[in-house]
């Protein structure tokens, strides 16, 4: 068993390689410098727009409006999507990323992000385009939609756009399992394990299974249970209290810890930039090797924590109450802002100001884990209560993930086997949530991280193929919107949703 085990690992790792770093970290940030061109870099040209529509206008009234059935209101859907990437790649993910690229690996975090803000963009433009109605009435879309509508549609492509679509599902619904269920449950069991029941931890029942892992799986599952089965409605509600309190709260801890170290803050920046292409002690031939790891560990951290890319957020984007394809589109450049240039630059600062990191090799003290970096920096400002509260901030980081990934799952069975499976999907997803909290082995969340990798290819595809679709709309929503001239709106791919629609936006009614 132990040599099936070690044969399918090399194998997984193989597969992870070439798909993230071969093909999948060009495709992501080719994609993301492809429309931002195509786009005339919106994300800086019309900084204003975005921010005021968005996070601007969450207080005004009707922002939060959720009178429409089978939707959520725009600030709601952020939250669900703010839910699913705002996870461990906030905390552990990026002092992972230094530990390994060292601090130059935040400068290319920040890159991949500034990229993936029109990407994001791009996939919940196409993802509100390509929606639907189901038979209970509620939106559905995503990148399956727009493969199988857009890109199938186009001549030659029909059954194309099918099996990627099928292919983008199947590979959600797994991913779901693992990167999106276990493998956060299993990060939340770990941390509140080393902050709180460090001496019990080795209890065991069940043979090696235990019994601190065992009851914090049980109660995660019975609150998830209660939750997830409630529908997006009850997940979004759940989001839209804890996303906000959460990441400010984080937010809050990290700036206090910024300003402890006040005085390290022009090394850190200095460090970041100084060390983004490549460790200074590392010359000659080693030195490529070097730059290679850096960059890859940025690029791919950022990817892992805001997700643009993978076509998983456009799942619940898709569900929002929104009329005009562009305006959830600006949720999206959001997400990806608040994200990784918010929360990862925070976690980077508490990681560089914790003393584990040697800013003027760039390189970490020996001995240093990723996985407990981050707890370590908050407990030498605050103590034994510093390690607490990471340990209470992975938790609702990452169980939110989980609720967020289960309507991801979700969505992705109702396009292969219609909304009947939901119900049999959530049930086997919230009985999954145990075996997360007790396993051992990491092959189960690098086996999901592969199949992470395997939604993005199809998605980015259909991202390209469509992208003058997405010009389109935009170049519409721009003369509209922004110049005020008087032309008919381009919302839905659909004669009959266009028509609803674009009578609604006249109307005024958005």
């Amino acid at each position: 068993m132990d040599g099936f085990m070690n044969w399918l690992t090399s194998v997984n790792d193989a597969i992870n390689t070439f798909i993230w770093v071969k093909i999948g970290l060009v495709m992501l940030i080719g994609t993301g410098v492809l429309m931002t061109v195509l786009l005339g870099f919106f994300q800086v040209t019309h900084i204003g727009h975005w921010m005021k529509k968005t996070i601007g206008g969450v207080f005004e009234k009707g922002s939060h409006n959720k009178k429409e059935m089978g939707s959520v209101s725009q600030f709601q859907a952020l939250c669900t999507a703010l839910a699913a990437t705002i996870g461990t790649g906030n905390i552990a993910g990026v002092a992972a990323a230094i530990v390994l690229g060292g601090p130059g690996a935040v400068f290319w975090m920040w890159i991949a992000a500034f990229f993936g803000m029109m990407t994001n963009f791009s996939e919940n433009v196409l993802g509100i385009y390509y929606r639907r109605k189901n038979s209970e009435g509620e939106w559905s879309g995503g990148a399956m939609y727009y493969l199988q509508d857009g890109l199938g549609k186009l001549p030659g492509c029909k059954w194309i756009g099918k099996i990627l679509a099928v292919l983008f599902s199947i590979f959600a619904v797994l991913a779901s399992f693992g990167i999106g269920n276990m493998g956060q449950i299993n990060k939340i069991v770990l941390n509140m394990e080393s902050a709180f029941f460090s001496g019990v931890k080795d209890v065991k029942i069940f043979g090696n299974v235990s019994l601190v892992a065992f009851f914090i799986g049980i109660i995660l599952m019975i609150v998830a249970a209660f939750i997830i089965l409630g529908g997006l409605k009850r997940i979004a509600a759940v989001a839209e209290r804890v996303v906000p309190f959460m990441a400010i709260l984080y937010i809050i801890g990290a700036i206090i810890v910024f300003f402890v170290h006040i005085d390290k803050v022009g090394a850190m920046f200095a460090a970041i930039f100084r060390f983004a292409f490549g460790v200074k002690a590392v010359e000659g031939a080693a030195a490529g090797i070097a730059i290679k790891m850096v960059i890859t560990q940025g690029c791919k951290r950022g990817v892992f924590s805001n997700e643009a890319g993978l076509g998983s957020s456009v799942m619940v984007h898709s569900n929002s109450n929104v009329k005009e394809p562009v305006k959830q589109g600006l949720w999206g450049i959001f997400e990806v802002f608040a994200d990784t240039f918010v929360v990862c630059t925070m976690t980077a600062i508490v990681v560089l100001s914790s003393g584990m990191i040697d800013l003027s090799t760039g390189l970490a003290v020996e001995g240093t884990s990723d996985a407990t970096l981050v707890a370590q920096a908050f407990g030498n400002v605050f103590g034994r209560p510093g390690e607490w509260f990471v340990a209470i901030a992975m938790l609702l980081f990452a169980f939110t993930t989980v609720l967020g990934w289960s309507h991801y799952g979700s969505k992705a069975v109702e396009y292969l086997f219609g909304t009947k499976g939901i119900k049999v999907y959530k049930v086997i997803f919230v009985l999954m949530i145990v075996s997360g909290a007790v396993m051992t082995s990491s092959l189960a969340w690098d086996i999901s991280d592969t199949f992470n990798g395997f939604m993005m290819v199809p998605n980015l595809i259909g991202v390209v193929v469509l992208s003058p679709v997405v010009m389109k709309i935009t170049k519409s929503y721009v003369a509209r919107r922004i110049h005020g001239k008087d032309e008919e709106p381009v919302l839905s791919a659909f004669e009959d949703i266009q028509k609803e629609h674009a009578e609604a936006v006249k109307r005024g009614e958005e």
